[in-house]
């Protein structure tokens, strides 16, 4: 993990040695148990982050990964100012967000991919209305940031419909709506392509991409799908079992590996050393796993070999993510 004092002193979050915990009510399976839970409650201590460091300058769009119940919605949730920690420090733009959670509030926007701020049953465009009010955005401003949000996220034939009859892609686009309507400073995005089919995955990237770009507005995104990482961010945290693992690059998260697929001229028989390499095989198509000496292998290949064609390639970075997350759970053991 990179250390606080390697970030830049103008950083706009900073988040150090933050713990959560909380206690959970227990009782023992069938009818008896919930009679003696009446009686006599057990409870358990569940530690949800521990030690959690980092710091986000003003402008940064940055993803947080990590399994079910790793820690990402909880430290979302201290960032917002909705849950108090037990521990640690969490400075957000000088201001502390559970402490201070009036003003902070006014300065950040956040979707939660599987809960909405917009109203059930009420049209989306007296949503948008009801949140200009509570926010007490002028007339002026909201008309302004409103029509835009409506033009770029293509709301316009949603506007009069309530929001119980959206599709889950269309209630997405409008929650991300209603949650820049105040044009905050920073967006907290809790797994906003839950769900989504392909186009609405890509709009939703998209938006997000230029409302960091042209507007400079600080991201945080939780979420489990790689390819939101790979398209939007240029930092990614790691954390498992509310531990801080990684914080780097998407690049720093790549291992060492290659894999090179070749299209030989008829089904080759491999030495010793090549089929030690192999990894899978289709006919004419071989998969090769190499840990290095790609240029020596490729030299081999060709002289050995009559190849019509062939890609070098990293293996696909949820599979780096699956194994760093199970190397977590072997050091836990």
């Amino acid at each position: 993990m990179t250390a606080l004092s390697q970030r830049s002193s103008d950083a706009q979050i900073v988040v150090e040695g933050l713990e959560k915990r909380f206690r959970i009510a227990r009782r023992d399976r069938g009818l008896w148990g919930a009679v003696r839970g009446l009686a006599r409650r057990d409870y358990q201590d569940v530690l949800a982050l521990h030690d959690v460091s980092f710091q986000i300058a003003a402008g940064e769009l940055v993803g947080y990964i990590g399994p079910n119940g790793a820690g990402k919605s909880t430290t979302i949730k201290i960032l917002s100012g909705i849950l108090v920690p037990s521990g640690g420090r969490c400075e957000i733009s000088g201001l502390v967000p559970w402490r201070d959670r009036v003003a902070h509030v006014a300065r950040i926007g956040v979707v939660f991919g599987q809960r909405t701020q917009l109203w059930w049953d009420l049209p989306v465009i007296e949503s948008f209305e009801l949140l200009r009010d509570m926010y007490r955005v002028d007339q002026h401003r909201y008309q302004r940031s409103v029509d835009e949000l409506i033009a770029l996220l293509d709301l316009e034939p949603l506007l009069d419909n309530p929001v119980r009859q959206l599709s889950l892609g269309q209630r997405m686009r409008c929650d991300l709506a209603a949650s820049l309507i105040h044009e905050p400073e920073i967006i907290f995005l809790d797994e906003p392509t839950i769900g989504l089919d392909a186009v609405s995955k890509l709009a939703m990237r998209k938006f997000i991409k230029k409302q960091n770009r042209e507007r400079g507005t600080t991201v945080l995104l939780t979420t489990h799908d790689m390819d939101d990482i790979e398209a939007l961010c240029s930092r990614v945290m790691l954390i498992n079992h509310g531990t801080l693992l990684q914080d780097g690059t998407v690049e720093d998260l790549r291992s060492d590996q290659r894999r090179v697929v070749v299209d030989f001229q008829g089904v080759p028989t491999l030495t010793p050393d090549h089929q030690r390499l192999l990894e899978s095989s289709q006919g004419e198509r071989l998969v090769f796993a190499l840990a290095g000496g790609v240029t020596e292998f490729l030299g081999e290949l060709t002289a050995h070999y009559q190849v019509r064609d062939l890609v070098v390639e990293h293996p696909p970075i949820e599979e780096t993510v699956a194994e760093l997350y199970r190397q977590a759970r072997s050091s836990l053991r």
